[in-house]
């Protein structure tokens, strides 16, 4: 029987090289994207598997990712391997369909809503769970009363902070979950040359295209997610970071465990307060 993947944001950059790879692996493969047109428009054009599904899933809206969660309930009786990836840098302060901050409902909390909402499909499957986070974490640190909804905003720091609350995230996936068999693993894909870095101007826009060739290939970028998703025996490194398909330092402010149980919490109320229900 196949491995049954999932993976958000498998319609550019280190995603679609990830559900490539993992194809070509022999996993069945379901994008859970924004744009389903876009995806069966790679498919024709050979830059994605011909036999991969899509899933329409706008992690910025909640209605549609509970939409989705219930599309997956409903096509899945278990899930191998969940690859949070989708994410995005923001130069300007945006507003969600839920009225959050776009930074932390795109990178964090609409992954968080969905990875609850199928967690039973997850946990039938031994699931790892794969949350693609960075080393701009190292810049982060919450401040629970800006998170959702900043009074003052900048796009790094926005950033840093989403890319921190993937690893207390798989952190606490672990603790709350690993004794039923699942497994979580958060990771940097490297610098790598996509789109992603488009939206800055000015001075570190042209640094960044001044320097881009020191980046790494979208290919390249997705070989640790390629690798937590197919390597055996990576059960002692549950909750861990990983960089260059090794285990990796995080910050010290990332193995705060206290951060990690509030942002779940802090999370949850979210969720409830918008009307989310993440149970079946």
């Amino acid at each position: 029987m196949s491995t049954k993947t999932l993976i958000t944001g498998a319609t550019s950059g280190i995603g679609i090289h990830t559900a490539v790879k993992l194809a070509e692996a022999g996993h069945d493969v379901t994008g859970l994207v924004r744009d389903i047109d876009k995806g069966r428009k790679l498919q024709k054009e050979g830059e994605l598997p011909e036999g991969m599904d899509f899933i329409e899933c706008d992690l910025a809206d909640l209605k549609s990712v509970r939409k989705c969660a219930d599309q997956v309930r409903e096509k899945f009786d278990q899930i191998d391997v969940l690859i949070n990836n989708a994410g995005g840098v923001f130069t300007k302060q945006d507003e969600t369909a839920d009225g959050l901050e776009m930074t932390f409902a795109v990178n964090h909390l609409g992954h968080f809503a969905l990875t609850l909402s199928i967690m039973d499909k997850l946990v039938a499957g031994g699931a790892r769970i794969i949350n693609v986070s960075s080393e701009a974490h190292k810049s982060g640190k919450l401040d629970f009363e800006q998170l959702a909804k900043p009074e003052k905003y900048g796009s790094w720091k926005a950033y840093g902070d989403g890319k921190l609350c993937n690893i207390y995230f798989t952190k606490e996936l672990v603790r709350r979950y690993g004794e039923k068999g699942m497994t979580s693993y958060s990771l940097h894909p490297g610098v790598v040359r996509t789109n992603f870095f488009n939206p800055f101007k000015g001075v570190l826009g042209f640094l960044i295209k001044m320097f881009g060739f020191l980046m790494i290939s979208p290919a390249s970028g997705a070989q640790t997610s390629v690798y937590l998703a197919t390597e055996e025996g990576l059960e002692g490194h549950s909750g861990g970071y990983f960089k260059k398909s090794k285990p990796a330092r995080t910050s010290k402010v990332a193995q705060d465990r206290e951060a990690a149980e509030k942002l779940w919490d802090y999370s949850e109320e979210i969720l409830q307060e918008k009307g989310y229900k993440t149970g079946i």
